[in-house]
């Protein structure tokens, strides 16, 4: 199977929620609600479990599909959050990561995991 690209995907997801009418209920309120229920979803797969746990589930792969699965409902629901704002997700992504790389200074933020406004100049 070839790999699709983000618009085949974007057009099945679209095509898929148009023929089962659900376009009324994808509000941006109630799609932004639904990412972050997805995404709890999703850290729910780690909740309770120690590092060297997660460190063995990595190679279950029932594990594996849980997480897939997980993510892949958060993704869906963030490209028809794009969609319904009028915003491209791939640009914004790439724009976020522009942003970043000021904000975060490989000189200044390398092996750290301060915040960007914690950064001092001496580091």
């Amino acid at each position: 199977m070839e790999k699709p690209d983000l618009d085949t995907i974007r057009r099945r997801l679209e095509t898929f929620r148009d023929e089962r009418d659900w376009r009324q209920f994808h509000t941006l309120k109630d799609l932004i609600i639904s990412v972050n229920l997805e995404a709890a979803e999703l850290l729910e797969l780690t909740q309770w479990k120690r590092d060297d746990e997660l460190s063995r589930l990595r190679n279950d792969p029932a594990f594996q599909e849980r997480l897939r699965e997980e993510c892949a409902d958060v993704f869906l629901y963030l490209l028809l959050v794009a969609g319904e704002a009028g915003f491209d997700l791939l640009q914004a992504a790439a724009d976020k990561i522009e942003k970043n790389a000021v904000k975060y200074p490989v000189e200044r933020a390398r092996g750290s995991a301060r915040k960007y406004s914690e950064l001092g100049d001496e580091d």
